[in-house]
């Protein structure tokens, strides 16, 4: 066991080429796992080690493993036999399958080849890959057939089966910037407020950033700002939860002033406080980018 006597999640995500390894070690990723794609199964005993180090606090880890390291998974076998003598380690074993036909199909659509069948038939890889981690499957914990699932159906069948019970996977992120910078790239929505008066053109607000008191209350007081904090916040009560509901693990919300440093700083202030049944999150991009000029 650890120092800090916290038992280690470990879950290895496996299965057939196709059935949805890719969306389920993100949906790992959005629960707080450390996520490891592609590992060779003979890595495993070292990253095993690396885990087991005291000095680390990763207590929640998932990692793919799949036909690509298939001269591997002798390895594989002979490391899995050591799991269940570490006493520090919960280890779980996730196979992800679907029909035959279902696998052609998606190979088909996305026009890729079977990483067995290059240049050949995909069903026939498909056959093949079977054969070869046959065994794994049948030492694996937990099976999902992904044959009916869509890749959002998915993503909320294992956020139900792995998520705890007080996480919340989705989240609100809040950024202001100053479009004199440029425009947030990752962003899902963008508001832009420099249409309200600036407190930057009052001599003793200047040098200050909406974190202020004095300048919330300047940005606050304008009819035009309730306005807009009232239109936009009844828009993002609608739209939040449609979101959640599509399986967007996190919304990016950008709101933007000239400089990034007064209005759109107040303004992400005060729409992080009127959310409170989210978790959100805040970054002030761009407001302290004048100071350092």
């Amino acid at each position: 066991m650890k120092d800090n006597e916290q038992e280690t999640k470990l879950l290895i995500i496996t299965g057939m080429s196709g059935a949805g390894k890719t969306v389920a070690v993100q949906s790992f990723e959005d629960l707080g796992y450390y996520c490891v794609d592609n590992l060779p199964p003979a890595l495993l005993p070292k990253f095993l080690e690396l885990m087991k180090d005291s000095t680390n606090n990763i207590h929640k880890v998932a990692l793919v493993m799949d036909l690509r390291g298939r001269e591997f998974f002798d390895s594989l076998f002979e490391a899995l036999d050591t799991l269940g003598r570490e006493n520090w380690l919960q280890e779980h074993i996730i196979f992800l399958d679907a029909k035959d036909e279902t696998l052609v199909s998606r190979y088909k659509e996305t026009r890729r080849s079977h990483p067995l069948s290059v240049g050949g038939l995909p069903l026939d890889g498909i056959k093949q890959e079977r054969e070869i981690i046959e065994e794994l499957r049948g030492r694996s914990q937990r099976i999902i057939d992904t044959t009916h699932l869509k890749p959002k159906e998915l993503r909320e069948k294992i956020v139900d089966l792995y998520a705890d019970e007080s996480q919340e996977v989705f989240s609100v992120h809040f950024v202001s910037f100053g479009f004199k910078y440029g425009s947030v790239i990752d962003a899902d929505l963008v508001f832009d407020v420099r249409f309200l008066p600036n407190p930057h053109y009052i001599a003793h607000l200047q040098p200050l950033t909406g974190l202020n008191p004095e300048v919330s209350s300047y940005v606050f007081k304008w009819a035009d700002t309730q306005e807009f904090n009232e239109k936009v916040l009844d828009l993002l009560k609608f739209m939040l939860p449609q979101y959640k509901k599509e399986g967007k693990s996190q919304l990016v919300v950008a709101i933007g002033c000239t400089g990034g440093q007064h209005r759109s700083v107040a303004i992400t202030e005060y729409f992080t406080k009127q959310l409170p049944q989210y978790v959100t999150h805040i970054t002030h991009r761009d407001i302290d980018k004048r100071k350092g000029h």
